[in-house]
C-alpha cells in the first residue's frame, strides 16, 4: 500500500487478527489504543498467553502523556504474569518534525517512560524505542527489530551471517522476508540504514519482475539431467553499479532471501566463490530451521 493511501484507512475500533505465513507462522493482533485491556471484563489469558512481543504506537504530533501512562501501566501489569513478552514503542509520524524537535520528542518519551517504570520498581525493562514513518523504510527497520527480539535462534543466524560477510567480503548482509521486507537477522556489524534501503528497493524490483516471469516449479524431479538441474535451482540475482554498490540476492526458501551489499570492485569476477559460500550458508541454515 502506498503511503498516501493510508489516509483512507479507518481507525481501528475492534481487535483485528491477521495470520502471517512466513518462515515461522505467527499472528498479528491490531488492538485499539483506547480500550483498557487490563480491565476485568477482558480475558487476559486469552489475549496475552503466547504473545512474544507488544508494539505500542505513540503519535509524535499529539500529546503523549496519556499514552506513556498507559504504556507503563501495561508493562508493569504484564511483566510479572508474562515475563517473556518483549515491548517496543514506535514514536510515529516523526517525519513532519524538525530534526531538533524530533530528537527532543523521542528523547522525552524515552526518558518519561523509563523514569515511570523505574519509579515503580522495574529496572532494565525489556522495552525498546523506534522513530518510525510510513514515508521511508524506518517502519520496516523497526518491525525487523521487533521480529529479531522474539526469534530464539537469532545468535545462530547472526554467527552464520558474520561468516558469509567475511568470506564473501560483503559490506552488509541481510536475511530478509521477501513479502514483508522485514529482515529477521543481519550480521553483527553496526547498523547501516542506507544499505537496508538499497535492499528494500531491490526486493521491490524483484517482486515486480517475478509477477511477470514466475513459473511453477516441478514437485518431482524431472527425468532428464538438464531439466532436473533447472528444477532444483534456487532463484538468484545480481545487480551492479547501484550507488557504487553491487547487490547480490539468493533465495533461501519460499519466504526468505539472503541479500548482500558489496563495494568490492572484483565482486563479479569472484561470483563463483560467492555462490559456493552462500550455498554452504543456505544448506546450513536450512538445517537450523529443521531442528528449531
Amino acid at each position: 500500500m502506498a503511503p498516501q493511501d493510508t489516509l483512507f484507512l479507518e481507525a481501528t475500533t475492534t481487535i483485528q487478527r491477521e495470520s502471517m505465513q512466513s518462515f515461522m507462522d505467527f499472528q498479528v493482533w491490531d488492538m485499539p489504543g483506547q480500550i483498557d485491556y487490563l480491565d476485568g471484563s477482558f480475558d487476559m489469558e486469552t489475549i496475552f498467553t503466547g504473545v512474544g512481543g507488544i508494539v505500542w504506537v505513540i503519535d509524535a504530533q499529539d500529546s503523549y502523556m496519556e499514552p506513556i501512562r498507559r504504556v507503563t501501566d501495561t508493562i508493569l501489569h504484564l511483566t510479572e504474569l508474562y515475563p517473556k513478552i518483549k515491548y517496543s514503542v514506535f514514536v510515529h509520524k516523526t517525519d513532519s518534525l524538525t530534526e531538533d524537535y524530533r530528537e527532543d520528542t523521542i528523547r522525552d518519551i524515552m526518558q518519561k517512560t523509563s523514569d515511570e517504570l523505574f519509579d515503580n520498581g522495574l529496572e532494565n525493562p525489556p522495552v525498546t524505542f523506534h522513530a518510525t514513518s510510513i514515508y521511508d523504510n524506518s517502519i520496516f527497520e523497526a518491525f525487523s527489530k521487533v521480529m529479531q527480539a522474539i526469534v530464539p535462534q537469532l545468535p545462530t543466524y547472526e554467527a552464520l551471517l558474520d561468516t558469509v560477510k567475511a568470506t564473501c567480503r560483503f559490506e552488509k548482509v541481510f536475511l530478509i522476508d521477501v513479502m514483508s521486507k522485514v529482515y529477521i537477522a543481519t550480521d553483527t556489524s553496526p547498523a547501516n540504514m542506507p544499505a537496508y534501503e538499497l535492499c528494500s528497493d531491490y526486493i521491490n524490483a524483484i517482486m515486480d519482475l517475478s509477477d511477470m516471469y514466475v513459473y511453477d516449479r516441478p514437485q518431482k524431479q524431472a527425468p532428464d539431467a538438464r531439466a532436473k538441474d533447472i528444477g532444483t535451482q534456487t532463484a538468484e540475482s545480481l545487480v551492479c553499479c547501484v550507488r557504487n554498490h553491487t547487490l547480490y540476492l539468493r533465495e533461501i526458501n519460499a519466504f526468505l532471501a539472503l541479500i548482500g551489499v558489496s563495494k568490492e570492485p572484483k565482486f563479479v569476477q569472484e561470483k563463483a566463490m560467492v555462490d559456493f559460500n552462500v550455498q554452504t550458508f543456505q544448506d546450513t541454515i536450512l538445517q537450523v530451521f529443521e531442528r528449531s
